[in-house]
């Protein structure tokens, strides 16, 4: 099989590779039935299915110029099947094994023999963890499909992009098992900045563990990018789930060295563990609500002080009345024995019901989210609390998954924690309130906002006592340092004010344009995933916080080749009705149109300094900018200035820490005034004896 020649494709496929809808190729067939140029007759059928061949539709669509792509002869094997009874459908795990093999060897496959692929897979596998067994199960129609497997890495450039691309079609292909579990891009990245977030600040890279063959550990790599260290694992299981998951982690992994994929258990020992879950798994498609349930107790039950788990699953089961699931009054009694259990227990932290249409082959199905976690330790089980949000009706958009993110990772922590954190989705309920409701956990129960309930709690007065006193001497243990700021006399002869216009004539300035970034390649910065920062006119002004907005570094690339990132000095500018400036001090980030840069030549600054000239041009009037006058330093001083300027930012960041914590301070105050755990003694009273 050399050639598209031996290559079939459906109508629906052809619009797709044509990127037209799906009428027009009808139309197209319609239209030129009696012309010179007919469209292609049928090759085969597959049942009722025409089946066309894709050699002569690819130079059918050349000739006429239909279709909105050129490159349709190169893209074929992407959207067609080989000819005869071996398709994707029925050789879905082959194909896979095949694409992984030719990612991991780097080496095209349709060269080689049966024999030699089966020997290089031996070497690859010599467990059999990953597959072996589905390269030796495609018998002899291996050399056949190792060539359409050439074919499809070609047609998309890399092996990793067409196993991914093979995944995607799930739903054509008849991957049944992944096709019932498929979920959408915004419910796997939910979980997985959740797992992620439940690993910050470990001091060993972390684990990350999925044994039901979900997309989760996918998108986890992803953000991690190419610095983060962390270990993947795909669990123990031999079925053919957890095996494609290994062969997709090993092929997404197989570039980036700080990743390490592990095809075998996790050895004991190895530092925090975060268990990503999804309940019915494409490992064990069919299940009831007791069995996942039980499921979900046997992670609870596995679990140490290091580890954590971030639990996906109908919300039929792990938030809504039970008395409507299971098959009948028994299951549903067992059900809710087993959800109890695992409330009891302490381990459920936060408990979220997500919006429907999450599930791609049940869009109505709404879907929930359970986080894992030790115990609050040193909190009586009486008052221990549970986080509890209610998404119903809401898109799962950036925004709203970045701030639940923001929640969970808020809710896992203590009593200041909570009080410190401005919760946007989410309350705090009584866990005992929950164990003792038969019906929905994410019913209008009442509960107070999250700061109260965390001080409604305070364990005993002792407790408040000691942890004020704490914060007080935190705060006071803080170093104050003086700024090293020397200063004498100066020459009196300043270098003369320049005009930006002549600045940028002169090349001592250089200017750059803004990007104009299509809105839904802004997104939501997620920490650890692989995005560049976003600048825009709400930075500028204050009306987003920096660095909460980000593009994806694959976005960028693919889709702005000509675009460029700022550098460490930069200014960047906006002429609105007030000229606002900020210094981007780290460099790597993305301006957004109307945003502007100024770049300082580092050969000839002319006196030129970041900090003054983003000053001046926040201190400009009205008019043209190319006419705002900016100052100049000269001489020696002007490196002085540079390092002062940076000290004193140092200190403005810490007053702004201190400044954080007193406010805390404050809250303790008047919650363990008003409830009776302290008394503020008077200051006088506080220091009498002590000089």
């Amino acid at each position: 099989m050399s050639s598209t020649q031996e290559l079939r494709i459906t109508l629906p496929d052809v619009a797709l590779l044509a990127k037209v809808k799906r009428p027009v190729v009808s139309m197209w067939r319609s239209r030129s039935r009696n012309t010179a140029t007919p469209f292609p007759s049928p090759a085969a059928h597959d049942g009722s299915q025409e089946l066309f061949n894709a050699r002569d539709v690819t130079d059918w669509l050349a000739s006429t110029g239909r279709g909105n792509n050129p490159h349709a002869a190169d893209d074929a094997a992407a959207f067609a099947v080989p000819a005869g009874p071996h398709t994707r459908r029925t050789h879905f795990a082959g194909l896979t094994a095949l694409l992984a093999l030719r990612c991991l060897t780097d080496s095209p496959l349709g060269r080689q023999g049966a024999d030699e692929l089966l020997d290089s897979a031996d070497e690859l596998d010599p467990d059999d963890a990953f597959l072996y067994t589905e390269l030796e199960a495609l018998g002899p129609e291996l050399s056949q499909l190792a060539t359409y497997a050439d074919l499809l890495t070609d047609a998309s450039y890399t092996a990793e992009a067409a196993f991914e691309a093979l995944l995607a079609d799930r739903f054509r292909t008849g991957a049944q098992e992944q096709a019932a579990t498929a979920l959408t891009d915004a419910a796997v990245e939910l979980v997985a900045a959740t797992a992620l977030e439940l690993a910050a600040g470990s001091a060993t890279p972390p684990v990350f563990m999925d044994d039901g063959g979900s997309d989760f550990l996918r998108d986890v790599a992803d953000m991690l990018g190419e610095v983060e260290p962390a270990v993947l694992a795909a669990g123990t299981g031999d079925d053919p789930a957890t095996r494609l998951a290994r062969r997709r982690l090993l092929v997404h992994g197989r570039n980036k060295e700080n990743l390490q994929v592990l095809d075998s258990p996790v050895p004991d020992g190895r530092g925090t563990l975060v268990r990503l879950a999804q309940f019915p798994s494409p490992a064990v498609p069919d299940m009831d609500a007791a069995q996942m349930l039980t499921a979900v107790d046997n992670i609870a039950l596995g679990m140490d002080g290091t580890q954590s788990a971030v639990v996906l699953a109908p919300a039929s089961v792990l938030t809504d009345s039970l008395s409507g699931t299971g098959t009948g009054p028994a299951r549903n009694r067992a059900a809710l024995a087993i959800r109890s259990d695992v409330l009891r227990s302490g381990r459920v932290r936060a408990i979220v019901r997500l919006p429907q249409g999450l599930l791609r082959s049940k869009p109505r199905q709404a879907q929930a989210l359970w986080v894992l976690a030790p115990a609050h330790a040193g909190v009586a089980i009486g008052e221990r609390w549970t986080m509890v949000a209610d998404l119903t009706g809401l898109q799962l958009s950036a925004d709203v998954r970045q701030d639940l993110v923001g929640d969970l990772a808020a809710s896992m922590g203590g009593r200041e924690e909570i009080r410190a954190h401005a919760f946007r989705f989410a309350r705090l309920v009584p866990t005992r309130t929950l164990l003792a409701s038969s019906g929905s956990l994410t019913a209008s129960l009442p509960g107070p906002p999250p700061a109260a309930m965390a001080a409604a709690a305070p364990g005993s007065p002792a407790e408040e006592l000691v942890r004020a006193e704490e914060q007080i001497a935190r705060l006071n243990s803080s170093p104050q340092p003086s700024l090293a700021v020397g200063l004498q006399p100066g020459t009196g002869q300043p270098l003369t004010p320049a005009v930006i216009g002549s600045l940028l004539k002169d090349g001592c300035l250089k200017y750059l344009p803004g990007h104009r970034i299509t809105g839904p390649d802004v997104e939501a910065a997620i920490a650890g995933r692989a995005q560049f920062r976003v600048i825009g006119v709400d930075e500028l002004t204050g009306a987003r916080d920096h660095g909460s907005r980000a593009v994806s570094q694959l976005t960028f690339a693919s889709e702005y080749p000509q675009g460029r990132l700022t550098e460490p000095g930069d200014v960047i500018f906006w002429t609105g009705t007030q000229g606002t400036a900020l210094v981007d001090e780290v460099g790597a980030g993305v301006v957004l149109y109307p945003a502007r840069i100024l770049r300082i030549s580092t050969r000839d600054p002319d006196g030129l300094i970041p900090e003054v000239l983003a000053q001046d041009i926040r201190a400009a009037t009205a008019g043209s900018w190319r006419q705002w006058p900016v100052r100049r330093l000269g001489g020696p001083g002007r490196a002085a200035l540079q390092r002062a300027l940076a000290d004193v930012e140092r200190e403005r960041r810490r007053a702004a820490v201190r400044l954080q914590r007193l406010d805390v301070l404050a809250g303790m105050l008047m919650d363990g005034a008003s409830d009776g755990s302290f008394e503020v003694l008077d200051n006088d009273t506080a220091t009498e004896g002590t000089s």
